[in-house]
């Protein structure tokens, strides 16, 4: 552990050092598992990054956290005494069956204790991580724990469809057939019911997945869906700055070593402008407001209806997408099929 703090704290005084106190408005503790850091350790990397970077008055500060590990001793006071001023909990579902299936150790009963122990603490901003989709879910079940949640009264949820990832167990267990999803039509049910529930009781879907009441949408995310400029900092870590990219190494060893020789960034790559639209097309559609028509001139100097005037009178005609005061977003149903679609503007933009 004491490795990985002193190879970060070393990035952290680098990056500082070589942007010259740049101005930050979001700080997200994420990736891992943050709240299994001690909460002193919590407080050393911000007084770290305080010392780094002008952090504005007002600043985001998010960190995910799992409920059995956010729950112990005075971890989530101490952490909102530092700083830490939006709390992330990986609930995952309430359902003590489902739970078991995603190999979560904690209990619905520890899920809600942590929700009730952040409030106490004094978070004022709590998200909460929720999964559907899963083995053996029925819509019934999805609705219900909605219910169950709404009435601890997150300010911000974020409901994501169950993706079975490659070399895990859950892709060992589909391919062997031992995992009985629900199907497409209950899927879609799931996602539009869930959405019309939680926007009757005062969220805003504003992103395919998250959902906020009002003046509780995630900033940091925001900024990454409109494609502001990131820092990613730790192992893995990824950074976007003046269309360059590039990434931390995965493994502690080699991430330490970058550090102490002061190589940052020596892996970047420029974004052609092909690539940034095709981001650009991707994450701002993701989002309630869409994609700015101005913004798809700005990039690529053409005129974004007269690209793809054919696909999108399809799509409008199929109400998947709609178009309003410069803007192209997709509607619930178009939400449903978000890859499909986003797949063949790639295809257009290639054969452009």
């Amino acid at each position: 552990m004491q490795v990985y703090l002193d190879a970060l704290m070393r990035e952290i005084a680098l990056w500082g050092d070589r942007l010259g106190n740049v101005a930050v408005e979001t700080i997200f503790f994420g990736g891992g598992t943050p709240s299994m850091l001690p909460s002193k350790s919590i407080d050393a990397v911000l007084n770290r990054l305080a010392k780094s970077f002008a952090i504005s008055n007002g600043a985001e500060i998010s960190m995910e956290a799992n409920p059995e590990s956010a729950a112990r001793d005075t971890f989530l006071q101490d952490v909102r005494r530092s700083g830490i001023n939006r709390l992330s909990l990986g609930i995952q579902s309430l359902n003590r069956e489902l739970l078991h299936t995603l190999g979560r150790p904690h209990s619905a009963k520890q899920a809600i204790a942590a929700i009730e122990l952040a409030r106490q603490s004094g978070f004022n901003n709590i998200n909460v991580d929720f999964i559907w989709g899963l083995p053996g879910q029925r819509l019934k079940h999805w609705l219900e724990e909605l219910k169950e949640i709404v009435k601890l009264g997150p300010d911000h949820l974020s409901c994501y469809s169950l993706t079975i990832e490659e070399n895990t167990p859950f892709e060992v267990a589909y391919d062997d057939g031992k995992l009985e999803l629900p199907s497409d039509d209950d899927q879609g049910k799931m996602f539009l019911y869930g959405s019309d529930f939680l926007e009757l009781q005062g969220y805003t879907h504003y992103e395919i997945s998250n959902f906020a009441r009002m003046g509780f949408q995630c900033r940091h995310n925001l900024g990454y869906w409109e494609g502001v400029d990131y820092l990613g900092l730790g192992p893995s870590a990824v950074s976007t700055i003046n269309s360059r990219r590039w990434s931390n190494p995965k493994d502690l060893a080699g991430y330490a070593r970058q550090t102490t020789q002061g190589q940052l960034g020596d892996n970047a790559e420029t974004l052609t402008p092909h690539e940034r639209m095709q981001e650009l097309i991707m994450l701002r559609l993701r989002t309630a407001r869409g994609l700015r028509f101005a913004a798809y001139k700005e990039l690529t100097g053409r005129v974004f209806m007269e690209d793809f005037r054919p696909m999108i009178t399809a799509l409008h005609q199929h109400g998947l997408v709609k178009i309003r005061n410069g803007y192209l977003n997709l509607t619930k149903r178009g939400m449903l099929v978000s890859n499909t679609i986003i797949e063949n503007l790639f295809d257009a933009m290639d054969r452009l």
